[in-house]
């Protein structure tokens, strides 16, 4: 199994999200030591989207000029990763209500038309494979949710959009509040995640 983990917090040291995220993937690890792990800190060195940009990726590879597969070399590398995972835990706090900036660029460059998507007459397909997505939802005062979160289901949505349709939210939210006691709810949670996961392989 190679499970992709991603993390969104602007936050190197003491994120939430981010140890969260390490509780589960330590815990599927034990479970399964063959296990590898893609790390990923989607962080503020992405390049946003613009026009060279789109035109880097949307040119097909072997017409690419060497400006041009320069470019398109870490969207095309971001996409790799999430084509290769059997599993993926995004840990993602919420910033004012949304998803923090650095992972609307993340999306931005995966989401690519005859590679993730691809539009029908019967509407948008999602090309990638649909793995287990874990989404790892913190937030200081906002619900998730609630009618204050937009990253959420905005995160279903762009994932579903993608093929990635199983996805479960695991939230230590209102931590400003309620602190340790929704950490620990949601370490339960992720507990319960992993012996699901133990109790899955034996069957099988």
């Amino acid at each position: 199994m190679n499970i992709l983990q991603l993390h969104s917090s602007a936050r190197t040291q003491d994120s939430v999200s981010a140890a969260l995220s390490r509780h589960l993937v330590d815990g599927l690890r034990a479970r399964d030591p063959a296990a590898t792990v893609t790390y990923r800190h989607v962080d503020a060195s992405l390049p946003l989207l613009d026009e060279a940009l789109m035109a880097a990726v949307s040119t097909d590879p072997t017409e690419r000029t060497p400006e041009q597969a320069e470019r398109a070399a870490l969207p095309d590398t971001l996409i790799e990763e999430l084509e290769a995972a059997d599993a993926i835990v995004l840990a993602v706090p919420i910033y004012n209500f949304s998803v923090p900036a650095a992972l609307k660029a993340w999306i931005d460059l995966v989401a690519r038309a005859r590679r993730t998507f691809r539009y029908t007459e019967n509407g948008p397909v999602g090309l990638l494979r649909n793995v287990p997505v874990h989404l790892l939802i913190t937030s200081g005062g906002v619900p998730v949710d609630s009618a204050a979160d937009f990253a959420t289901p905005y995160l279903r949505q762009v994932l579903g959009f993608l093929g990635l349709k199983d996805v479960r939210v695991i939230a230590a939210d209102r931590l400003m509040a309620e602190g340790d006691g929704r950490i620990e709810q949601a370490r339960a949670e992720i507990d319960d995640i992993v012996l699901e996961f133990g109790s899955a392989r034996v069957a099988s």
